[in-house]
Order: C-alpha cells, then sequence, then structure tokens
C-alpha cells in the first residue's frame, strides 16, 4: 500500500498542466542545489587564491579539463538515463523505469573504474600534455590525484541525482548538492585555512564532499521513499537499456570531453600568449562564468523531466508549451546575469585574489569571455530539447559542436592575429555560431510540436478514434 500510494502521488507531481508552476517547482531546487554546487567549486578556488597564491590556482586550472571526463562519464548516464526514465513514467512503463535506474547504477560503477584506470597510472603525463609547467606541477598532481579517488562517489551521485529529477523529485538533488557544498567549505576551511594543506587539503575536502553527497541519494534510494526502487536483478546490464541510454547520454558525454579538449586547448593557447599569471585568471574567470552559465542550465534541467513526460504522454500542446516556457525564461534571466557579470567583473575577481596585476588580466578576459552570455538560454533549451524526446542524432551534434565546431578552431587560429585576446574571443564566438546552429536544429521539432497539438484539438471535437499518433518513436526506442 506505501509503494501504491507513494507511486500515485509523485507521478501526479508531472502530471500537469499548469507548465509555469510546475517549471518553477522543479527548477528552483535546481537551482538553489547548483547555485550551492558552484559555490562549492567556487570555494576551493577562493581559499586556494587567498592561502596559496596564483600558481595554486593555476595547478587546479590545470586539473580542470581531466575533472571533466570524470563530470561527462556522470553527465552521460545521468542524462541518458534521465531523458529514458522520465518518458517511460510518462508512457506508464513503471517497470521499464526501475530498470533504467538499475542499469544506470552499474553503468556508473563500470565508466568510474575505466576513468580511473586511465588517469592515475599516468598521473604526471596527463599534466604535461594539458601544459604543467614545472611551478604548477606540485600544486596539480596531488590534488590530481586525489579528486580521481574520489570519481566514482562523483559520477554515482551525478547519476542518482538526475534520476531523482526525471520522476519529479527535484528536492532530493538539491539536499544533495547542499549538504555536499556545506561538507566541502567545512573542510575547505579546517584544511586550508586552520591546518595550511593548501592545495592537498582543497582535494581532501571535494573527495569527503562527493562522498557525503553520494550517501545521501544512496540511502533516499534504498529507504524506499523514492517512486523508483533499487533492485538486484536490475542491475545487471541489459543492452535493450543502456542501448537508448548510451544514444542519449553520449552527446552530453562528448560535449563535455570537447569541453575537456577545448579547454587543454585553451591553456596551451593561455599559457603561450599569457604565461602562468593569464592561467590564473583563466581559472577564476572560468568559476565566476559558472554562475553566468547556471541559470539557463537550471531553467532547461527543470523543463526536462516536463517535457519528457508530456511527450512521453503524447500531450504535444503541453510539450510545445514547455518549451516556449523555458526558452523565454532562461533568456531573460540570462540576459540579466549578462549585464551583471559584464559591467561589474572586477569586484567579484577580487573575491579569489589580491594581486592587482592578476585581476586586470582577468578583468580584460571577462570582457571579451562574456559577450555572447544572453544566448546561451536558446542553446541550452535547444540541447535539452533533443535530449528531452529522445533525438539522439541532433542531440548529439548540439552537444558537441561549440566545442569541437567552433570554440577549438576559432581558438587555434585567432591568437595568431590578435593574441590572448584572440583566445578570449573563443567564448563569444563559439557562442554565436552554436546559438544560429541549435536553432536551424530545433525549428523542425518545434513545428512538429505544432502540428501534434493542433490534432489533439481536432481529436478533442472529432472524438476518440482521432486520437494523434506519436510524430516520434515512442518512449525507449
Amino acid at each position: 500500500m506505501k509503494r501504491t500510494t507513494a507511486a500515485t502521488s509523485m507521478h501526479h507531481v508531472l502530471n500537469s498542466d499548469r507548465i509555469g508552476k510546475l517549471l518553477f517547482q522543479l527548477s528552483m531546487p535546481v537551482f538553489m542545489g547548483m547555485f550551492v554546487q558552484t559555490m562549492y567549486n567556487v570555494m576551493n578556488t577562493i581559499f586556494v587564491g587567498h592561502n596559496v597564491g596564483p600558481l595554486g590556482i593555476a595547478g587546479l586550472s590545470i586539473v580542470f579539463p581531466l575533472q571533466m571526463l570524470g563530470m561527462g562519464m556522470g553527465q552521460m548516464v545521468g542524462i541518458g538515463g534521465m531523458s529514458l526514465i522520465s518518458r517511460y513514467i510518462g508512457a506508464q512503463r513503471h517497470g521499464d523505469a526501475e530498470k533504467a535506474l538499475g542499469n544506470g547504477i552499474s553503468l556508473g560503477l563500470v565508466v568510474s573504474a575505466l576513468v580511473m584506470l586511465l588517469v592515475l597510472p599516468l598521473v604526471t603525463y596527463w599534466l604535461r600534455l594539458i601544459g604543467a609547467s614545472d611551478e604548477v606541477m606540485p600544486f596539480a598532481k596531488p590534488y590530481l590525484t586525489i579528486v580521481m579517488l574520489a570519481l566514482p562517489f562523483q559520477i554515482l551521485g551525478m547519476t542518482l541525482l538526475n534520476f531523482s529529477r526525471a520522476e519529479g523529485n527535484a528536492r532530493v538533488g538539491m539536499v544533495a548538492m547542499i549538504i555536499g557544498a556545506l561538507t566541502n567549505i567545512t573542510f575547505d576551511t579546517l584544511f586550508i585555512a586552520v591546518l595550511k594543506y593548501g592545495v592537498t587539503g582543497a582535494a581532501w575536502a571535494t573527495f569527503i564532499s562527493q562522498l557525503t553527497a553520494f550517501v545521501y541519494l544512496a540511502v533516499f534510494y534504498l529507504n524506499g521513499n523514492s517512486f523508483l526502487k533499487v533492485r538486484i536483478a536490475n542491475l545487471k546490464l541489459k543492452w535493450a537499456i543502456i542501448r537508448p541510454m548510451f544514444s542519449i547520454g553520449i552527446g552530453a558525454f562528448v560535449q563535455t570531453v570537447s569541453g575537456s579538449i577545448s579547454a587543454i586547448i585553451l591553456i596551451g593557447g593561455v599559457v603561450h600568449y599569457g604565461g602562468d599569471y593569464a592561467l590564473s585568471a583563466f581559472g577564476i574567470i572560468q568559476r565566476i562564468f559558472m554562475f553566468a552559465f547556471m541559470p539557463s542550465m537550471v531553467i532547461a534541467q527543470g523543463a526536462q523531466p516536463i517535457l519528457g513526460y508530456n511527450y512521453g504522454a503524447h500531450r504535444y500542446h503541453l510539450a510545445w508549451k514547455v518549451v516556449v516556457m523555458a526558452l523565454l525564461t532562461a533568456t531573460a534571466i540570462g540576459t540579466t546575469v549578462f549585464l551583471l557579470f559584464y559591467f561589474i567583473p572586477a569586484p567579484l575577481i577580487r573575491i579569489f585574489t589580491n594581486d592587482s596585476d592578476l585581476v586586470a588580466i582577468a578583468v580584460d578576459a571577462a570582457h571579451i569571455m562574456f559577450l555572447g552570455m544572453p544566448l546561451l538560454g536558446i542553446v541550452n533549451v535547444g540541447i535539452m530539447v533533443f535530449q528531452a524526446i529522445g533525438k539522439a542524432v541532433p542531440a548529439f551534434i548540439a552537444a558537441i559542436a561549440r566545442q569541437l565546431f567552433f570554440l577549438i578552431p576559432i581558438v587555434l587560429i585567432a591568437p595568431r592575429y590578435f593574441g590572448l585576446n584572440g583566445v578570449w574571443a573563443g567564448f563569444p564566438g563559439s557562442d554565436l555560431l552554436t546559438t544560429l546552429l541549435v536553432v536551424s536544429l530545433v525549428i523542425p521539432v518545434l513545428r512538429s510540436f505544432r502540428r501534434m497539438s493542433a490534432n489533439e484539438q481536432k481529436a478533442k471535437v472529432d472524438g476518440p478514434d482521432a486520437t494523434p499518433q506519436p510524430a516520434t518513436v515512442p518512449a525507449g526506442e
């Protein structure tokens, strides 16, 4: 009886035509959790910047591309599984949704082991490949080693967090990220400010925080409070489940890996044209950019399970409404954040460092890198549409385009003519080109929603025999 009640209650979270309220209900916990999560990534840099110095920040910046590899694995499993689970729930295929949950957990364990085997034995090699100098290496090496040891907790935590959102329970993900963030800040204070462990202390603080967040999410799924249940039989990997999970999640993975490759190329260009101080400035702007990027990402993540549910239930008029509302909201908020961050970067940069030379370099970078920020809402919502409805090919293309097709070529070519400013210009240039691509890809999908929505309205007049059929493949195929 408890299970039936829980399932019915959770089912009604997404089974609503009040899209604005539902978007707010699912986005706010995502925002709060992501804000705090971003804060603890930023706090690492703040503590290191004030207690270790610019070379410490440079060490964290060098490691970031390899951290992104782990994040990409977690996003691949989490977003691919979230798309599948939300569509299964919308189509009332509860058993298949639980199979996707179990397979996602097992897949997370497998990919985390693969990344650790790839990175840990060759830590020095990877850091040299990225561009770590002799001065930066003592800070980067211990940090990378420790955060790689935490990788299974990071990937499984991201996976379960996305799965909880897929079933409409964004609050659980929010609480998990808040717990992890507060844990990280607490141990940053202890290990760096009090015990003076430096960059190693920042790494252990990250390890403990990711472990803590994972434990909270695991307890949620094991104590019977979740809509979907973890069953041992569902942990066995099945190609019929992981294939569609891969087909959608691979876009998010390649997007992150492309970001990692582009970050390596960016770091190379920054070090070549500006040196270690420019690398430190790049690390600071990256952290600020996390906040600037967050609003459009939050809206897209809040909208994804709503769109996936209504698409799976063949309610295309609501699917259209979700996309339009998410797009307008993300663009409006993103533009507001752009105006704030673009015109007052110096006070934000001084939070990380008091070094006047470093502040000056970072301000110049911010004025160029943030120019394309108002476009990010269109990009994130467009990518979300393809992921939510199971359109693997456009999801893949849209996800990798910014880094792989546009950012990397610009960063390789522009600095030859404009020096360090050419490196920074890669960001707004790739933002503009990616927006044009995503718009061209998403317009046919939106037209399909409008057409099927009109068929729905016609069916209401003509009777049940005229019920519209899905415009694309059913959930899970």
